[in-house]
């Protein structure tokens, strides 16, 4: 994937057990650093893992995955390894990070990693941000995927039992320790941003062990229902969607304004309607704050920018787009017009004044903007018309059209 570099990381565990890890790093410097959890007996390297972990980095977010003591690439005996064993793993992995890197602020978990990440965050103080995807409820819900074998390894102490096509060693202490977790209490506990994603279709871990994780947890906390995704997500649009989202969620919380030295002083508060524009570089990231909001605008990566958000003209087809909208909801409700939805479509781009037929200039070349509405609702051919003349109505569109002055000095 463009932008972004794949790095070896290794660490050693409480235990003295070598882990192994994969670092994934963006071109421009991290807005933060994360920690992901694979799923129970998977790999760092398992799609789900690797495919959210670099989509993450192609936008701006570092994210340190690694195998579990005994799975994949890392040392130790699975048949030693319990729930505590990859809480333990996940609190030394963020020590690790914190001294070769910067301590993670996001945690993201996928399947029993996601109940290991609310159970470990208490012991990541670092931490402000915890994700899990078609996370279980309950560690006991291991016991299920054992079947007929829980007779074996309760009776002989240990049994193999063969998961995804692959034979385990799963030991007595090992589902003994099942027992020792309450993940909704810790849920409950947890003092962090929560995110939940599951799908409704999920047929290893079903729903209604989101709708327990996000009861027991406190604000603030959001869930989010993955349609038609399967548990691995298995189809790349689903892994892209969950960066997306991941992506856009984390940055209200895992991130922070860079710290100053005793001699700055901090950024004055923002006046109600201003908007500051801060650079972030090192290439044209640039951090934008309205009142409590935050968002990136940056360059694509063809014309040497990082591409950790939208363009300035992105940004002011947003606001045309945005503003045409909320116009015609306004008028629409004001007159209690069935209108049930609105989406507005726009480009940019220039043309000649002698070929452009809207506009008054007739020399040299212009700025053209073309808004394509959809409007959905039982409207009539009037009512529609109607809407179509509100739209040039917007104030931001009579802003553009309109004499602007913009004075400009030095703080």
């Amino acid at each position: 994937m463009a932008g972004i570099a794949t790095e070896r990381y290794e660490f050693t565990n409480r235990s003295g057990v070598s882990l192994s890890g994969r670092l994934e790093l963006p071109e421009t410097p991290p807005r933060f650093f994360a920690l992901f959890a694979h799923c129970f007996t998977c790999s760092k390297d398992i799609a789900a893992a690797s495919r959210v972990s670099r989509a993450l980095a192609a936008r701006g977010i570092a994210v340190l995955r690694f195998d579990f003591t005994g799975i994949g690439n890392s040392d130790g005996d699975f048949e030693n390894t319990s729930f505590q064993s990859n809480v333990e793993d996940l609190v030394d992995a963020a020590g690790a990070l914190a001294e070769s890197h910067e301590a993670p602020r996001l945690l993201i978990g996928h399947s029993l990693g996601g109940a290991a990440v609310i159970v470990a965050a208490r012991g990541i103080d670092q931490a402000r941000a915890v994700v899990t995807i078609g996370a279980p409820s309950d560690t006991e819900h291991l016991k299920d995927l054992f079947g007929d074998s829980l007779a074996s390894i309760e009776s002989e102490g240990c049994a193999h039992v063969d998961l995804a096509g692959r034979s385990f060693p799963i030991s007595k202490s090992f589902v003994d320790d099942l027992a020792n977790h309450v993940v909704t209490a810790e849920a409950k506990k947890l003092k962090k941003a929560l995110l939940v994603l599951h799908s409704p279709v999920d047929n290893i871990v079903g729903i209604e062990h989101a709708r327990r994780i996000f009861e027991a947890a406190r604000h603030p906390k959001s869930f989010l229902s993955l349609d038609g995704a399967d548990h691995l997500l298995n189809d790349r649009a689903d892994s892209r969607f969950v960066a997306d989202v991941v992506a856009s969620w984390a940055e209200r919380y895992a991130s922070e304004p860079a710290a100053t030295s005793q001699d700055e002083q901090p950024a004055p508060a923002l006046a109600q309607g201003e908007v500051r524009v801060d650079e972030l570089g090192p290439h044209y990231t640039q951090a934008i704050t309205a009142g409590r909001h935050r968002i990136l605008a940056d360059e694509p990566l063809h014309v040497g920018g990082g591409d950790q958000g939208m363009t300035p003209y992105d940004l002011l087809l947003a606001a045309l787009g945005t503003c045409t909208s909320m116009t015609l909801r306004l008028y629409a409700d004001r007159k209690q017009w069935p209108l049930t939805g609105v989406s507005v479509s726009l480009q940019h781009g220039h043309v000649y004044a002698n070929d452009c037929a809207e506009c008054a200039s007739t020399e040299g070349k212009v700025d053209r903007i073309e808004r394509v509405l959809s409007i959905e609702g039982d409207l009539t051919d009037e009512q529609r018309a109607r809407l179509l003349e509100i739209a040039n109505k917007c104030p931001v569109h009579r802003s553009l059209l309109s004499e602007t002055v913009i004075p400009t000095r030095m703080a």
